[in-house]
């Protein structure tokens, strides 16, 4: 009787014999943290605890941020049942004095470690030897399929060419896949029994859904103030027994580090720029025009030098712009760090930019989304986009300066100033508003010419011929 229950009722839990785990922290951030400095931020880092093994990574804590990307793995051997219970802290960084606790979570390693619901390592969506998403677990789906049928006292997985039988259950498959390599067919296999698995409830008397792999998201609470929620912590743990094959390196999770780039624009020309000012004796309309821009902010613009007093909205430039800056090539992101701390940072998606027109005439509205901006004239420029080393290998100067120098503009008279040259002013600006009218009234005064001429004319002609002359 004591045999069956021992056979029976007890079942399906785990022994009492101590087993050494390897087990991998992947933390990837955390979110909305509690302000702990007057500035309104923390100095964040992470500590683990787990039994007498402490790990602190103090060195790396993060300035000035309430919501850290930390993207580290860390790695601790335990041992259960003593070692179960895993304390991930976040703690505020201090220059002076101890630091301080924003908050905790606690996870028991020991009760997923022996859960039916397999929380050892996630079972990912697809089965890959290679690559970002190489698979993480030492043992290949069917090895894993082949253990929870032993341990359900369920036969061996039958595999078909689409369809796999366990437990009385038949799962079907749908493959376009050549099956004439016996590569191919091991790698189905793999595909098949991870399919298994991803509806491992189905299974009759045993089934449970099976964990999947994912980053938890965990509150934070700091044990001073207990209820009140101090921030999020993403990550996940991966857990796989020293008596088992080694798993591969752990995945690296630290953020992806932008390469820098530089941004050359020159500046050709512009066109139909609104006309604001006043000329001080005429009033006609012109203005003083030049080009800025930007990456950073407003206090590291660059700008031209001016095309003065154009009356017609054109302007001459030939100046170059030079931008270095970092770029997160898989993000599609350019990021521009603070001032305020090394680590703040912001980024900015310049892949939309809309695509130039080949002329001003080309160039109008459509090419921009309705956002309500009132366009104030239209720039000719051309844009480059190097790396360092193209750039380092090809230099080029700001404005019209060496190395690769950009030629002077060749601006009209529109651009000259009434006071250095007033008689060119003058005649410039009576001639392009009055031209019309000066060459109708010089027609008009060549018509009255010539009519004078023919009456002033008419009476010595006709005394000739009155007299036979």
């Amino acid at each position: 009787m004591g045999l069956d229950l021992q056979n029976g009722f007890f079942q399906g839990l785990p022994s009492n014999e101590p087993i050494h785990v390897l087990v991998r922290v992947y933390i990837v951030r955390a979110t909305d943290l509690h302000p702990m400095d007057l500035n309104g931020k923390a100095d964040p880092y992470v500590v683990l605890q787990l039994g007498a093994k402490r790990i602190s990574d103090k060195e790396n804590y993060i300035s000035k941020q309430l919501n850290p990307v930390f993207g580290k793995c860390f790695e601790i051997e335990a041992t259960f049942p003593q070692d179960s219970m895993l304390t991930v802290q976040v703690l505020d960084w201090d220059l002076v004095g101890a630091d301080d606790l924003i908050g905790e979570t606690k996870i028991d390693l020991e009760n997923r470690f022996y859960s039916r619901h397999r929380a050892t390592c996630g079972i990912t969506y697809s089965y890959d030897v290679g690559g970002y998403n190489q698979w993480r677990d030492p043992m290949k789906p069917t090895q894993i399929l082949a253990r929870l049928c032993k341990e359900g006292k369920l036969d061996p997985p039958v595999y078909c060419t689409d369809r796999v039988k366990v437990g009385g259950k038949t799962f079907c498959m749908q493959s376009n896949a050549d099956f004439s390599s016996p590569f191919t067919i091991r790698g189905m296999e793999e595909e098949m029994a991870l399919a298994v698995l991803h509806n491992w409830q189905e299974v009759p008397r045993i089934g449970c859904a099976l964990v999947p792999e994912h980053v938890e998201t965990r509150p934070l609470y700091n044990p001073d103030k207990p209820g009140i929620e101090q921030g999020k912590l993403e990550m996940w743990v991966d857990m796989f027994p020293m008596d088992m094959p080694s798993p591969g390196p752990p995945l690296d999770i630290s953020p992806r580090k932008p390469k820098p780039y530089e941004l050359r624009v020159i500046i050709w020309n512009t066109d139909e720029v609104v006309l604001e000012d006043d000329a001080f004796f005429t009033g006609e309309k012109m203005s003083d025009i030049y080009v800025k821009g930007w990456l950073k902010g407003p206090e590291d613009c660059q700008c031209t030098d001016i095309h003065y007093r154009s009356l017609t909205g054109e302007g001459n430039f030939n100046w170059r712009f030079a931008f270095p800056f970092q770029y997160l090539v898989a993000e599609q992101k350019i990021v521009i760090s603070r001032k305020e701390s090394l680590f703040s940072a912001i980024t900015l998606d310049l892949n939309r930019f809309p695509r130039g027109a080949k002329s001003a005439k080309l160039c109008t509205l459509d090419m921009l989304k309705t956002d309500g901006s009132v366009p104030v004239g239209k720039v000719e420029a051309e844009i480059h986009l190097l790396t360092q080393e193209e750039a380092e290998k090809n230099p080029a100067g700001l404005g019209r300066n060496e190395p690769d120098p950009l030629d002077k503009p060749n601006r009209p008279d529109a651009s000259f100033m009434w006071f250095l040259n007033p008689l060119k002013s003058i005649r410039y600006i009576v001639w392009h508003n009055y031209k019309w009218k000066i060459l109708k009234l010089l027609l008009v005064l060549a018509v009255l010419l010539l009519f004078f001429l023919f009456f002033y004319a008419i009476p010595g002609y006709s005394v000739k011929k009155i007299l036979g002359a």
